[in-house]
């Protein structure tokens, strides 16, 4: 109640990115003032409750609902996204070299369809300032995924080597990686899910994450983050593409360039697309990615969570762990409370006494 009836009005009233600043860099400094952060556990965070709990990619995850990238860029505020009741988060899109993205305005606000349009840019700050970031924590309560694309200026043929350059720079700070190449926003990425490009691509990436777990003792996780506007044939190669690179997982889906069925005005704007426009869609693609590898290679749902039944329907759909973005902006970090309480409700109703038994169960 106290986001919605203050917080959200407050920041409703301001420019979309200022918005966005203003919590990420609140959640950075609040951080750092002694007792700020049991607070913020207190008001909203999220007690671990066995039924909910899980194990993937060898990381222990208190709660199946992650923060998906794209807020914290820069990975300076992962102690206060922490507090506020996520089971892991991810930071970026990092690239290797900082850049300062699209021209402003690049964010907007469609509240009648709760949803946002963003065409950020993968702006960040590069990939070895994140590393000076996370290497300041000294503990974390939830693991943090790296999120790494590459630079505006590479052209593709060349792309292997900034996802190369970003796993170099991050891997002792990274519980897992996530590799971005579904972003609209940057000229070209897209076409790096198609064809020989994603294979060798994808190599290039595995090689690097094999040399790299060498070089520090310790394997990781990566997964591979694919884009929901593609044709049956395409996500089917796509996967079997995917699968047949060595990575540890996939996640379904980013934003969506459709812009079926809006009624704000912004709906003409160009970007990615999030929030409840994107619910069935990316749950649809889950389902397809699920059936075409029998299960066999773990996904993170996300695209248009708002309640536990878009959680539910993705795990049920084959959703190992989900993530929300839009619904954050939206419901505040009450939302993650509501979620957690829900998820453990629907198990109960369809007799489950652990998540793991509800993924796929749609395919049973």
């Amino acid at each position: 109640m106290l986001y919605r009836n203050l917080g959200k009005p407050l920041f409703f009233k301001l420019d979309p990115e200022k918005a966005h600043h203003l919590v990420v860099d609140g959640l950075h400094t609040a951080a750092k003032v002694p007792g700020i952060v049991p607070i913020m556990r207190g008001l909203y965070g999220v007690q671990e409750t066995p039924e909910l709990a899980s194990d993937l990619f060898g990381i222990h995850f208190p709660s199946p609902v992650g923060l998906a990238a794209g807020l914290d860029k820069n990975g300076r505020s992962v102690a206060g996204f922490s507090a506020i009741g996520f089971g892991f988060m991810e930071v970026g899109t990092v690239t290797p070299k900082g850049q300062p993205g699209n021209e402003q305005p690049r964010l907007f606000r469609l509240p009648q369809d709760e949803a946002l349009i963003n065409r950020m840019g993968f702006n960040n700050f590069g990939a070895e300032a994140m590393a000076e970031e996370l290497a300041k924590l000294k503990t974390r309560s939830i693991p943090v995924a790296v999120n790494i694309g590459k630079n505006k200026a590479t052209p593709n043929e060349d792309a292997h080597r900034d996802y190369e350059h970003c796993i170099s720079a991050l891997y002792p700070y990274a519980d897992f990686f996530v590799v971005n190449i579904s972003s609209p926003n940057t000229p070209d990425l897209r076409n790096l899910q198609h064809g020989s490009e994603l294979a060798l691509l994808l190599q290039a990436v595995t090689e690097q994450m094999a040399l790299e777990g060498k070089r520090y003792g310790s394997n990781k996780a990566v997964l591979v983050k694919i884009a929901p506007d593609v044709s049956d044939a395409e996500l089917e190669y796509m996967v079997d593409t995917i699968q047949k690179s060595g990575v540890s997982g996939l996640i379904a889906t980013n934003t969506t360039i459709s812009r079926d069925g809006l009624k704000h005005p912004d709906a003409k704007e160009t970007g990615g697309l999030s929030g409840k426009p994107l619910t069935q869609r990316s749950t649809d693609i889950i389902s397809h990615v699920y059936r075409q590898t029998e299960g066999g290679l773990p996904i993170i749902g996300s695209g248009g969570i708002f309640t536990a039944e878009d959680a539910y329907n993705k795990i049920r759909a084959g959703a190992s762990l989900v993530e929300i973005y839009t619904a954050l902006i939206y419901e505040g970090p009450e939302i993650n409370r509501k979620l957690h309480r829900g998820l453990r409700e629907l198990l109960r109703r369809d007799g489950f006494s652990h998540i793991s038994e509800a993924i796929g169960a749609d395919h049973r």
